[in-house]
């Protein structure tokens, strides 16, 4: 069953699963995968590239597999990809990859607070909270289990080790051992 209000925007050649709602005037465009069992909220915007998995949760005007925020991308298919059971709240910012990686993604069972920024060639494990506001730089690893306070600001190429907490408004400009 799919549930799709008729003020949605949804490419016919999207690959939608199975039991979705799909809100007011969401956009899906047309190279788009989405799980089973996913809810997509009103104004959300899920580009050509994005890859939802099962059971995942897109709130209000969130933006998927947006074009990246950097210079060297000329236009080259690449993806963000969406773990199982990841929560992504109102008018988070997700950017696909460029050319270098091909994609940027967010593991299973995240929570992604609202406006929260997931950027090109990033990668964020498994069962991590980025709380609001997040602001994360290109080619940033976030490793399985951290958690990310609100405001807080992370350096391009960082990386935070698993199990690490990073307090809110923080600025990280090097990079995190686990367990910090």
């Amino acid at each position: 069953m799919k549930n799709i209000h008729p003020t949605a925007i949804v490419n016919p050649d999207a690959k939608l699963g199975e039991n979705i709602s799909v809100g007011p005037y969401a956009i899906i465009e047309a190279d788009v995968e989405i799980g089973n069992d996913c809810i997509i909220g009103p104004h959300a915007v899920l580009y050509s590239g994005s890859r939802i998995g099962n059971r995942v949760k897109i709130s209000q005007g969130a933006s998927v597999a947006n074009l990246p925020q950097d210079l060297k991308f000329s236009g080259e298919p690449t993806l963000f990809i969406i773990g199982d059971d990841t929560v992504v709240r109102e008018f988070a910012t997700l950017h696909r990859g460029t050319k270098e990686t091909g994609k940027s993604q967010v593991g299973k069972n995240c929570l992604l607070m609202a406006y929260s920024h997931i950027p090109h060639d990033c990668v964020v494990g498994d069962n991590c909270i980025i709380a609001n506001a997040v602001q994360i730089g290109g080619h940033s690893h976030i490793e399985d289990w951290v958690i990310i306070g609100g405001l807080a600001g992370l350096h391009q190429f960082s990386r935070v080790g698993e199990h690490s907490m990073i307090a809110g408004a923080a600025k990280i400009t090097q990079d995190v051992p686990p367990y910090i």
